[in-house]
Protein backbone atom coordinates (compact mmCIF):
# COMPACT_ATOMS: atom_id res chain seq x y z
CA UNK A 1 0.00 0.00 0.00
CA UNK A 2 2.72 2.51 0.90
CA UNK A 3 4.52 2.34 -2.61
CA UNK A 4 1.40 2.91 -4.22
CA UNK A 5 1.04 6.29 -2.45
CA UNK A 6 4.36 7.03 -3.22
CA UNK A 7 3.74 6.86 -7.09
CA UNK A 8 0.87 9.30 -6.67
CA UNK A 9 1.18 13.09 -7.88
CA UNK A 10 1.84 15.28 -4.62
CA UNK A 11 -1.70 17.61 -4.32
CA UNK A 12 0.05 20.88 -2.97
CA UNK A 13 -2.15 23.16 -1.36
CA UNK A 14 -1.04 26.64 -0.56
CA UNK A 15 -2.90 28.99 2.19
CA UNK A 16 -1.71 32.45 1.22
CA UNK A 17 -3.33 34.74 4.28
CA UNK A 18 -4.29 32.54 7.12
CA UNK A 19 -6.16 34.19 10.88
CA UNK A 20 -2.52 33.94 13.17
CA UNK A 21 -0.19 36.43 11.54
CA UNK A 22 -0.25 39.47 11.78
CA UNK A 23 0.84 42.43 9.34
CA UNK A 24 3.29 43.91 12.11
CA UNK A 25 5.24 40.42 11.41
CA UNK A 26 5.82 40.53 7.72
CA UNK A 27 5.28 43.50 5.03
CA UNK A 28 4.53 40.71 2.61
CA UNK A 29 1.27 39.33 4.32
CA UNK A 30 -1.67 39.30 1.82
CA UNK A 31 -4.28 41.65 3.39
CA UNK A 32 -6.52 43.81 0.65
CA UNK A 33 -8.68 41.66 -1.46
CA UNK A 34 -6.77 42.01 -4.45
CA UNK A 35 -3.74 41.11 -3.01
CA UNK A 36 -5.00 37.85 -1.27
CA UNK A 37 -6.14 37.43 -4.91
CA UNK A 38 -2.91 38.40 -6.67
CA UNK A 39 -0.91 35.49 -4.20
CA UNK A 40 -3.44 32.88 -4.95
CA UNK A 41 -3.16 33.44 -8.41
CA UNK A 42 0.65 33.25 -8.41
CA UNK A 43 0.43 30.39 -6.38
CA UNK A 44 -1.67 28.29 -8.40
CA UNK A 45 0.71 29.53 -11.25
CA UNK A 46 3.72 28.33 -9.08
CA UNK A 47 1.61 24.68 -8.99
CA UNK A 48 -0.46 24.91 -5.95
CA UNK A 49 -3.98 22.84 -7.49
CA UNK A 50 -5.70 23.78 -3.83
CA UNK A 51 -6.13 27.69 -2.51
CA UNK A 52 -6.75 27.78 1.51
CA UNK A 53 -8.28 31.24 1.69
CA UNK A 54 -8.97 33.45 4.64
CA UNK A 55 -10.13 37.05 4.30
CA UNK A 56 -9.08 40.31 5.91
CA UNK A 57 -10.09 43.98 7.01
CA UNK A 58 -8.50 46.12 3.84
CA UNK A 59 -7.77 48.28 6.53
CA UNK A 60 -6.20 46.94 9.67
CA UNK A 61 -5.36 43.46 8.06
CA UNK A 62 -7.35 41.77 11.04
CA UNK A 63 -9.38 38.28 10.16
CA UNK A 64 -12.55 39.27 8.71
CA UNK A 65 -15.18 36.65 8.39
CA UNK A 66 -17.96 38.34 5.92
CA UNK A 67 -19.11 36.67 2.73
CA UNK A 68 -18.96 40.13 1.35
CA UNK A 69 -15.22 40.00 2.18
CA UNK A 70 -14.40 36.81 0.55
CA UNK A 71 -16.95 37.94 -2.66
CA UNK A 72 -14.31 40.55 -3.41
CA UNK A 73 -11.92 38.13 -4.61
CA UNK A 74 -13.33 34.32 -5.29
CA UNK A 75 -14.45 35.48 -8.58
CA UNK A 76 -11.12 37.02 -9.78
CA UNK A 77 -9.18 33.85 -8.43
CA UNK A 78 -11.74 31.39 -9.90
CA UNK A 79 -11.55 33.60 -13.35
CA UNK A 80 -8.29 33.61 -13.33
CA UNK A 81 -7.09 29.99 -12.29
CA UNK A 82 -8.23 26.27 -12.47
CA UNK A 83 -7.19 25.59 -9.37
CA UNK A 84 -9.28 23.87 -6.62
CA UNK A 85 -11.11 27.18 -4.26
CA UNK A 86 -10.79 25.61 -0.34
CA UNK A 87 -12.81 28.62 1.72
CA UNK A 88 -11.66 28.07 5.72
CA UNK A 89 -14.55 27.17 8.42
CA UNK A 90 -12.01 28.37 10.81
CA UNK A 91 -11.82 32.45 10.43
CA UNK A 92 -10.44 33.52 12.95
CA UNK A 93 -9.72 32.83 16.36
CA UNK A 94 -12.41 34.35 18.29
CA UNK A 95 -15.48 33.77 16.06
CA UNK A 96 -18.74 32.42 16.59
CA UNK A 97 -19.18 28.92 14.76
CA UNK A 98 -21.78 30.62 12.48
CA UNK A 99 -19.23 33.65 11.81
CA UNK A 100 -16.83 30.95 11.11
CA UNK A 101 -19.30 29.55 8.26
CA UNK A 102 -20.64 32.67 6.56
CA UNK A 103 -18.42 32.80 3.65
CA UNK A 104 -18.64 29.34 2.82
CA UNK A 105 -22.19 28.84 3.13
CA UNK A 106 -22.43 31.98 0.58
CA UNK A 107 -19.87 30.50 -1.86
CA UNK A 108 -20.35 26.94 -1.96
CA UNK A 109 -17.08 26.06 -2.87
CA UNK A 110 -15.78 22.57 -3.67
CA UNK A 111 -13.62 22.24 -0.39
CA UNK A 112 -13.79 23.39 3.07
CA UNK A 113 -11.19 23.44 6.18
CA UNK A 114 -12.79 21.93 9.04
CA UNK A 115 -11.10 21.23 12.21
CA UNK A 116 -12.13 17.96 13.65
CA UNK A 117 -11.49 18.81 17.25
CA UNK A 118 -11.24 21.66 20.13
CA UNK A 119 -7.87 22.55 21.45
CA UNK A 120 -5.72 24.95 23.03
CA UNK A 121 -4.73 27.39 20.49
CA UNK A 122 -1.60 29.42 21.96
CA UNK A 123 -0.28 32.27 19.82
CA UNK A 124 0.72 34.60 22.78
CA UNK A 125 4.85 34.08 22.75
CA UNK A 126 4.91 36.00 19.64
CA UNK A 127 4.30 39.10 21.86
CA UNK A 128 7.93 38.93 22.87
CA UNK A 129 9.39 38.92 19.26
CA UNK A 130 7.93 42.26 18.17
CA UNK A 131 7.66 45.55 19.86
CA UNK A 132 6.18 48.60 17.35
CA UNK A 133 2.64 47.31 16.53
CA UNK A 134 1.26 48.49 13.14
CA UNK A 135 -2.36 47.98 14.35
CA UNK A 136 -3.78 48.30 18.57
CA UNK A 137 -5.36 44.61 17.91
CA UNK A 138 -2.49 42.54 17.05
CA UNK A 139 -1.13 42.57 20.69
CA UNK A 140 -4.79 41.91 21.84
CA UNK A 141 -5.49 39.65 19.46
CA UNK A 142 -1.87 37.19 20.57
CA UNK A 143 -2.27 37.64 24.53
CA UNK A 144 -5.74 36.64 24.08
CA UNK A 145 -5.11 33.19 23.06
CA UNK A 146 -3.62 32.72 26.26
CA UNK A 147 -7.24 31.92 27.98
CA UNK A 148 -8.42 30.29 24.87
CA UNK A 149 -9.74 27.09 23.52
CA UNK A 150 -10.52 26.76 19.71
CA UNK A 151 -14.07 25.29 19.88
CA UNK A 152 -15.09 22.44 17.72
CA UNK A 153 -16.89 19.95 19.37
CA UNK A 154 -18.90 16.82 18.31
CA UNK A 155 -21.79 19.19 17.65
CA UNK A 156 -20.21 21.72 16.03
CA UNK A 157 -18.52 18.58 13.95
CA UNK A 158 -21.74 17.27 13.06
CA UNK A 159 -23.42 20.86 12.13
CA UNK A 160 -20.75 22.14 9.68
CA UNK A 161 -20.70 18.41 8.25
CA UNK A 162 -24.86 18.78 7.28
CA UNK A 163 -24.98 22.31 6.84
CA UNK A 164 -22.27 22.72 4.10
CA UNK A 165 -21.19 18.85 3.09
CA UNK A 166 -24.75 17.53 2.94
CA UNK A 167 -26.33 20.83 1.83
CA UNK A 168 -23.53 22.15 -0.72
CA UNK A 169 -22.00 18.87 -1.56
CA UNK A 170 -18.97 20.79 -0.43
CA UNK A 171 -16.00 18.05 0.41
CA UNK A 172 -13.32 18.92 3.63
CA UNK A 173 -9.90 19.04 4.33
CA UNK A 174 -10.09 17.49 7.76
CA UNK A 175 -7.71 19.08 9.76
CA UNK A 176 -5.79 17.42 12.73
CA UNK A 177 -3.86 18.85 15.43
CA UNK A 178 -3.86 16.07 17.67
CA UNK A 179 -4.15 11.71 17.74
CA UNK A 180 -7.34 11.89 18.94
CA UNK A 181 -8.81 14.23 16.01
CA UNK A 182 -7.98 11.20 13.75
CA UNK A 183 -10.44 9.33 16.13
CA UNK A 184 -12.93 11.79 16.32
CA UNK A 185 -13.35 11.77 12.24
CA UNK A 186 -13.49 7.85 12.50
CA UNK A 187 -16.12 8.37 14.49
CA UNK A 188 -17.45 10.08 12.11
CA UNK A 189 -16.51 7.64 9.17
CA UNK A 190 -18.55 5.15 11.22
CA UNK A 191 -21.79 7.06 11.45
CA UNK A 192 -21.91 7.59 7.64
CA UNK A 193 -21.71 11.28 8.24
CA UNK A 194 -18.40 11.55 5.96
CA UNK A 195 -17.50 9.15 3.51
CA UNK A 196 -14.58 8.32 1.18
CA UNK A 197 -12.34 9.59 -0.54
CA UNK A 198 -11.46 12.46 2.45
CA UNK A 199 -8.74 14.53 2.61
CA UNK A 200 -6.80 14.78 6.13
CA UNK A 201 -4.34 17.71 6.76
CA UNK A 202 -1.87 16.43 9.79
CA UNK A 203 -1.08 19.65 11.50
CA UNK A 204 2.44 20.25 13.60
CA UNK A 205 3.69 23.03 15.67
CA UNK A 206 0.83 24.70 17.05
CA UNK A 207 1.41 25.60 20.40
CA UNK A 208 -1.65 23.39 21.91
CA UNK A 209 -1.41 20.65 19.19
CA UNK A 210 1.15 17.89 18.25
CA UNK A 211 4.52 19.30 18.35
CA UNK A 212 6.60 18.90 15.25
CA UNK A 213 8.65 15.61 15.51
CA UNK A 214 9.16 13.42 12.80
CA UNK A 215 8.44 10.49 15.50
CA UNK A 216 5.04 12.09 15.91
CA UNK A 217 4.07 12.04 11.56
CA UNK A 218 5.42 8.69 11.69
CA UNK A 219 2.94 7.52 14.41
CA UNK A 220 -0.15 9.72 12.99
CA UNK A 221 0.44 8.22 9.32
CA UNK A 222 0.40 4.86 10.56
CA UNK A 223 -2.77 5.58 12.88
CA UNK A 224 -4.02 7.33 10.17
CA UNK A 225 -3.66 4.33 7.72
CA UNK A 226 -4.96 1.88 10.50
CA UNK A 227 -7.93 3.81 10.68
CA UNK A 228 -8.95 4.61 7.52
CA UNK A 229 -6.79 2.36 4.79
CA UNK A 230 -7.08 3.28 0.94
CA UNK A 231 -10.05 5.34 1.64
CA UNK A 232 -7.90 8.58 1.97
CA UNK A 233 -5.59 11.12 1.38
CA UNK A 234 -3.34 12.71 3.64
CA UNK A 235 -1.19 16.19 3.44
CA UNK A 236 1.20 17.65 6.14
CA UNK A 237 1.59 21.35 7.20
CA UNK A 238 4.11 22.42 9.58
CA UNK A 239 4.13 26.17 11.24
CA UNK A 240 7.13 28.52 11.57
CA UNK A 241 10.66 26.71 11.03
CA UNK A 242 9.13 23.03 10.15
CA UNK A 243 7.24 24.44 7.33
CA UNK A 244 9.89 22.96 4.60
CA UNK A 245 11.35 19.98 6.25
CA UNK A 246 7.83 18.61 7.34
CA UNK A 247 6.36 19.41 3.70
CA UNK A 248 9.61 17.11 1.94
CA UNK A 249 8.84 14.44 4.59
CA UNK A 250 5.62 13.92 3.71
CA UNK A 251 6.32 13.99 -0.35
CA UNK A 252 8.84 11.28 0.67
CA UNK A 253 6.38 9.00 2.48
CA UNK A 254 3.63 9.25 -0.37
CA UNK A 255 1.61 11.92 0.81
CA UNK A 256 0.55 15.45 -0.32
CA UNK A 257 1.52 18.94 1.84
CA UNK A 258 0.51 22.45 2.34
CA UNK A 259 2.69 25.48 2.43
CA UNK A 260 1.88 29.35 2.68
CA UNK A 261 2.28 32.75 4.32
CA UNK A 262 -0.77 31.17 7.10
CA UNK A 263 1.84 28.42 8.56
CA UNK A 264 4.86 30.37 7.92
CA UNK A 265 6.32 33.55 6.79
CA UNK A 266 9.66 32.68 6.02
CA UNK A 267 11.66 30.91 3.20
CA UNK A 268 14.27 29.63 5.42
CA UNK A 269 16.54 30.67 8.34
CA UNK A 270 15.90 34.11 9.36
CA UNK A 271 14.56 35.01 6.06
CA UNK A 272 11.19 36.29 4.99
CA UNK A 273 9.27 34.65 2.34
CA UNK A 274 8.76 37.42 -0.52
CA UNK A 275 5.11 35.89 -1.36
CA UNK A 276 3.23 32.62 -1.47
CA UNK A 277 4.25 31.78 -4.66
CA UNK A 278 7.99 31.72 -3.19
CA UNK A 279 7.29 28.97 -1.11
CA UNK A 280 5.26 27.14 -3.61
CA UNK A 281 8.32 27.31 -5.86
CA UNK A 282 10.41 26.39 -3.46
CA UNK A 283 8.53 22.96 -2.49
CA UNK A 284 7.89 22.10 -5.93
CA UNK A 285 11.39 22.16 -6.54
CA UNK A 286 12.39 19.81 -3.87
CA UNK A 287 9.30 17.64 -4.96
CA UNK A 288 10.55 17.48 -8.18
CA UNK A 289 14.19 17.01 -7.86
CA UNK A 290 13.24 13.88 -5.31
CA UNK A 291 11.76 12.21 -8.64
CA UNK A 292 8.09 13.10 -7.91
CA UNK A 293 5.29 15.34 -9.46
CA UNK A 294 2.54 17.96 -8.80
CA UNK A 295 -0.77 16.77 -9.22
CA UNK A 296 -2.74 19.38 -11.51
CA UNK A 297 -6.25 21.25 -10.55
CA UNK A 298 -7.92 18.24 -12.57
CA UNK A 299 -6.10 15.06 -10.29
CA UNK A 300 -6.63 16.89 -7.13
CA UNK A 301 -10.49 16.97 -8.23
CA UNK A 302 -10.58 13.55 -9.58
CA UNK A 303 -8.63 12.21 -6.31
CA UNK A 304 -10.21 14.28 -3.77
CA UNK A 305 -14.37 13.73 -5.22
CA UNK A 306 -15.13 17.49 -5.48
CA UNK A 307 -17.88 18.49 -7.60
CA UNK A 308 -16.22 20.97 -9.68
CA UNK A 309 -15.66 24.45 -9.98
CA UNK A 310 -18.84 25.03 -12.04
CA UNK A 311 -20.62 23.81 -9.30
CA UNK A 312 -19.95 26.50 -6.61
CA UNK A 313 -21.50 29.93 -5.97
CA UNK A 314 -19.21 32.68 -6.92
Amino acid sequence: MASKKKQKSVILTCAPTGGIHTPTMSPHLPITPRQIADEAIAAAEAGASVIHLHARDPETGKPDPSAARFMEFLPIIKQSTDAVVNISTGGGLGMTREERLRAAMRASPEMASLNVGSLNFGLFPLLEKYKDWKHDWEPQFLEMTKDFIFKNTFADIEYILKELGDGHGTRFEFECYDLGHLYNLAWFVDQGLVKPPFFVQMVFGIMGGMGADLDNLMHLHKKADALFGDDYEWSVLAAGRNQMPFATQAAMLGGNLRVGLEDSLYIGRGELAESNAHQVSKIRRIVEELGLSLATPAEARERLALKGGDQVGF
